[in-house]
């Protein structure tokens, strides 16, 4: 029997992300919507990002030894990429991306403002 390492259908359209770490985003929908962050970490084959204050859950814990008091924690959870979009650094509002292939090096666009991110 033959393994295969193909990716899913779901999975495919996540493999290249326009987002990148530490760049400033906007939430445009669900409970954080219009909030902006810093996205901290990025995973490509679930297609979330990690920005921290956003997503915030509380999760019990339990008394341990890392934990000597125990109770009630708030974590940030990984929030899908099609829920937030970015910012562009130079004219400040939240843009679509595009690529610009100049000397044979590819370079992120901002689509309002045509400038390089």
């Amino acid at each position: 029997m033959r393994v295969t390492t193909k990716l899913q259908v779901w999975q495919r359209k996540f493999t290249d992300m326009k987002i990148k770490k530490n760049d400033t985003v906007k939430i445009i929908a669900g409970k954080d919507k219009g909030r902006q962050g810093k996205i901290e970490k990025v995973y490509k084959k679930s297609g979330k990002v990690l920005i921290p204050g956003i997503n915030i859950y509380k999760k019990h814990i339990k008394k341990s030894e890392q934990t000597p008091q125990g109770g009630v924690v708030e974590l940030p959870r990984p929030i899908n990429v099609a829920k937030v979009m970015l910012v562009c650094p130079i004219c400040k509002k939240t843009t679509r991306i595009g690529y610009v292939i100049e000397r044979n090096k590819k370079y992120r666009v901002c689509k309002k403002c045509k400038s390089k991110i």
